[in-house]
C-alpha cells in the first residue's frame, strides 16, 4: 500500500486502482508526516505576507488552499510585521519551520535580502506581484501602473483637476508603481500631479482617515481623492462625512484592489480589481511544479480592471 501512496514506480495501474478502492472502502488516509520522514520532505508550504487588509489575506489564503486541494502539501501561514525591518530573520524562520517551499506576497516578494537568502538556503519559492528582479523564482505578474492610470484617467474624465492622492507604504513597490500610473494619466490629460496634495496613508484605514483630514481641512481642498487601496479610501469616506461633505457630490473618491469593503461601503467604491485569488492559485501551482520537478511556466500575467461605481461623479460647477 505504501508504494501506491508514495507514487513509486513499477506498480501497475490495475494494482493502484485496487489499493485505492480498498483504502476508500476502509476510509484509510496515509500519514503525511510518516511519509515526510521517509522522503526527508515536510510537504509544508508557507505563505508569507505583511499585515495587509483582512480581505486581501483571505483571498491569498483561499487561493493557495484551493490549489492545494488533492495535493499532499499543507499550508503554513506566516504573517510578518514588516518585511523591511525583519528581512534578516524571515528566512531563518522559514528554515526552522522545515518548509519545502514558500509563496511570497508583497512586499516580501520584492525584498532583495529575502530573495538572496532564499536562493542561498535552496528554498523554492514563488512570488506574487513582484516588480523587481523578475528573473528570480516563479512569479505572478500584475501591471499596477496600468491599473492606476485607468482609475486616474476615469477621475480626470469627470472634469476633476484638483485631485488629492493618498499613497500607501513607501517601502512597497506598488506604491511607486501606482504613483507612476497616476502621473501618466495626468500627463495624458495635460496636467501635472500636485506634490503638495500627496499624503501618505500606509495602506491602512487609520492612515487614510488621517491623510484625508490633512487634505480636506485645507482652504483649497481637492474635489477628488485617489487612494492607493480600498482600506484607505473608506477611511477617507469617514473623514469627508465628519467634515459635512457628500460623496460623490462634494468629493469623488476612488480606491484600488476591489476588496470586500469596497462593495459594502456606501456609496459603493469606484476601484481597480486585482485578481488576488487567481494570482495565489497560479503562484502555488508554479511552486508545486517546481517542487515536483515538472517543467512549466515561470511567469503568469494577470489583468486588473476598472470598476466604476457610485463614489465618483462629474465635477459640479462652482456656484460662484
Amino acid at each position: 500500500m505504501s508504494r501506491v501512496f508514495n507514487d513509486e514506480p513499477h506498480v501497475s495501474e490495475a494494482i493502484k486502482d485496487r489499493v485505492r478502492a480498498a483504502a476508500a472502502a476502509l476510509n484509510y488516509h496515509p500519514n503525511v508526516f510518516a511519509q515526510s520522514l521517509v522522503r526527508r520532505r515536510s510537504h509544508l508550504i508557507g505563505l508569507v505576507y505583511e499585515k495587509p487588509s483582512a480581505s486581501y489575506v483571505v483571498e491569498l489564503q483561499m487561493g493557495v488552499l484551493d490549489r492545494l486541494q488533492g495535493e499532499r502539501y499543507r499550508l503554513i501561514v506566516i504573517p510578518i510585521q514588516s518585511a523591511q525591518d525583519n528581512a534578516s530573520e524571515i528566512v531563518g524562520l522559514l528554515r526552522a519551520a522545515a518548509l519545502d517551499g514558500v509563496v511570497l506576497a508583497p512586499p516580501a516578494s520584492d525584498h532583495p535580502l529575502i530573495l538572496a537568502q532564499l536562493e542561498a538556503a535552496g528554498i523554492r519559492y514563488a512570488r506574487i506581484a513582484p516588480s523587481r528582479q523578475l528573473e528570480l523564482g516563479s512569479s505572478t505578474l500584475l501591471d499596477d501602473v496600468a491599473g492606476a492610470q485607468a482609475v486616474a484617467a476615469h477621475v480626470l474624465s469627470l472634469g476633476h483637476r484638483d485631485i488629492g492622492i493618498v499613497k500607501g507604504d513607501p517601502t512597497h513597490a506598488a506604491t511607486d508603481a501606482r504613483l507612476i500610473g497616476y502621473g501618466q494619466a495626468f500627463r495624458d490629460a495635460g496636467c501635472q500631479l500636485q506634490l503638495d496634495r500627496i499624503e501618505t496613508g500606509l495602506f491602512t484605514f487609520d492612515g487614510g482617515y488621517a491623510a484625508a483630514r490633512r487634505l480636506l481641512e485645507r482652504s483649497d481642498r481637492p474635489t477628488a481623492i485617489l487612494a492607493q487601496n480600498d482600506e484607505m479610501a473608506v477611511g477617507i469616506m469617514l473623514a469627508a462625512r465628519e467634515l459635512g461633505l457628500s460623496i460623490p457630490e462634494d468629493l469623488s473618491i476612488a480606491g484600488f484592489d476591489d476588496a470586500e469593503v469596497s462593495r459594502i461601503a456606501w456609496p459603493r467604491l469606484t476601484t481597480v480589481r486585482q485578481p488576488v485569488f487567481e494570482m495565489a492559485v497560479a503562484a502555488t501551482d508554479m511552486l508545486i511544479a517546481d517542487l515536483e520537478g515538472r517543467a512549466g511556466e515561470r511567469h503568469t500575467h494577470h489583468s486588473n480592471s476598472l470598476l466604476v461605481r457610485d463614489s465618483t461623479a462629474a465635477l459640479r460647477p462652482d456656484p460662484s
